[in-house]
């Protein structure tokens, strides 16, 4: 007899719980929905009915790798930012919600050209251009494969005619200057790497987690770099971890910038530091 939805919910439930994965339950809910190909929302409309062909291996092939410790956004191929749906993959760093919080500030101020540094998924680029139709953005990335991932995002969105890529590192070969810089670095410390929750450790990519040794080294690069690449008044946010606000923000007004102030996330930690070209 096959199984219904809830009980190979259950079921999944169970698995994940007794391997330790954390949120076993939200995590089983949002893979089944993905096995159904339905909406999450419409899961509790299907539960009492059998799963239909072919729902059971894809269930089992997600909770395999979920078990795994690959994260739930790379397994079913998208995570929300900003209310939006953007494609991630193990190329791009998952978008968080404590990156909403340099959004936000972003936003807080008009700009016409941004230039978005590191720029994975494109989740705040993209973002940016979506909530401000009349911006134009260029987006880079050492990565290559990343940069794939931001372009399918620009077209799934339809912002993919104001934004440019490019593979740079840094400032490295960027002309112009624009009146808002934005980037969510990396910013982990190598002796922090190990301690990351497998998720992260084991699927997201280095290169855009750790730029080694203080993990600084990345704001290091822009905070140099930005005050040549500004418009006058032109802002440049970069997020950072919680314990380094005081030393970014030194490293802005090294760099020549003012106005300099750190922003907390929606938990209360440091996250956003913000500065402005003279």
């Amino acid at each position: 007899m096959t199984d219904t939805a809830a009980q190979a919910l259950r079921a999944a439930t169970a698995a994940l719980a007794r391997a330790g994965v954390p949120g076993a339950a939200g995590d089983a809910r949002r893979l089944l929905a993905h096995a159904l190909a339905i909406a999450p929302d419409r899961l509790a409309l299907v539960l009492d009915e059998p799963l239909p062909d072919g729902a059971a291996p894809r269930l089992a092939q997600a909770i395999g790798d979920r078990l795994r410790r690959r994260p739930v956004s790379q397994i079913v191929g998208e995570r929300l930012f900003w209310g939006r749906p953007f494609h991630v993959n193990a190329d791009v760093l998952d978008p968080r919600p404590e990156t909403e919080t340099l959004v936000a500030r972003a936003l807080a101020a008009p700009f016409e050209r941004a230039l978005d540094l590191g720029t994975g998924s494109g989740a705040i680029a993209l973002t940016l251009l979506a909530e401000r139709p009349g911006a134009t953005a260029l987006a880079t990335d050492r990565s290559e494969p990343a940069l794939a991932v931001a372009r399918r995002n620009a077209r799934a969105l339809g912002v993919a005619d104001r934004v440019r890529f490019a593979v740079a590192d840094w400032f490295a070969g960027i002309d112009g200057r624009f009146d808002l810089i934005v980037s969510n670095p990396p910013y982990i410390a190598e002796a922090e790497m190990a301690a990351l929750a497998p998720e992260v450790r084991l699927w997201e990519p280095r290169l855009a987690l750790t730029p080694g040794g203080d993990g600084l080294g990345a704001c290091r690069a822009i905070a140099a770099g930005a005050a040549a690449h500004l418009r006058r008044g032109g802002r440049l946010l970069v997020e950072i971890g919680p314990a380094q606000g005081s030393a970014v923000a030194g490293l802005f007004r090294a760099g020549g910038l003012d106005a300099v102030a750190v922003h907390p996330d929606l938990d209360g930690r440091d996250r956003v530091v913000e500065g402005r070209s003279p």
